[in-house]
């Protein structure tokens, strides 16, 4: 007799993609399929590490802080080329990267949305000027104590990362409209 996994219930903001953005965007782009319906492919999550070179326990702690606010493992980016003014060598950790796809990545971006950047301080809105021409959009995030699992006091050093959403919009039009829908504070121009 094998034991079936209990099923949980879709991500929050799965739910409302499915029952509200959708329809919305083929009303309002007047698409004649459901599949044309532009929808978050993923989301990658990068954090930069010039220190790593001189400290190796930075590169464990950042590691750490991305598993805790993504959910999954982190993968170490390795320098592609020597560059002697930056202390660099071919093959150097210098970095941390996340791709988030499926109910993670719904969780994620809820979690990005509606907890994570309110608790910036003196948030006024994300600008709209960050997509890349293709639909996608990408986000600098000063600190990882924006994110409520990360504690204070077990942190080493405030880092910064990047946080890039995957869209399968074909243009930043459609883009915007569907991050617009799925709450992401865009600040008012």
């Amino acid at each position: 007799m094998t034991a079936e996994a209990p099923t949980r219930p879709p991500a929050r903001l799965k739910q409302r993609f499915r029952e509200e953005v959708a329809p919305a965007l083929m009303r309002e782009f007047s698409y004649a399929n459901s599949m044309q319906v532009p929808r978050v492919d993923k989301i990658v999550v990068n954090i930069g590490m010039g220190e790593a070179t001189q400290n190796a326990n930075a590169l464990d702690a950042a590691a750490r802080d991305l598993a805790t606010i993504t959910g999954q493992k982190a993968v170490i980016t390795r320098a592609k080329k020597s560059i002697a003014n930056f202390k660099i060598r071919e093959g150097n950790p210098i970095g941390l990267t996340v791709t988030v796809r499926g109910d993670r990545m719904w969780e994620f971006l809820d979690r990005l949305v509606s907890t994570a950047l309110p608790r910036i301080r003196d948030f006024r809105g994300i600008s709209r000027n960050a997509f890349d021409g293709r639909g996608n959009f990408s986000l600098g995030v000063r600190e990882q104590l924006i994110f409520p699992e990360i504690e204070y006091d077990k942190i080493d050093r405030v880092r910064g990362m990047q946080i890039n959403i995957i869209t399968t919009a074909r243009n930043d039009e459609e883009g915007a409209r569907l991050l617009e829908l799925l709450g992401m504070p865009f600040a008012r121009a």
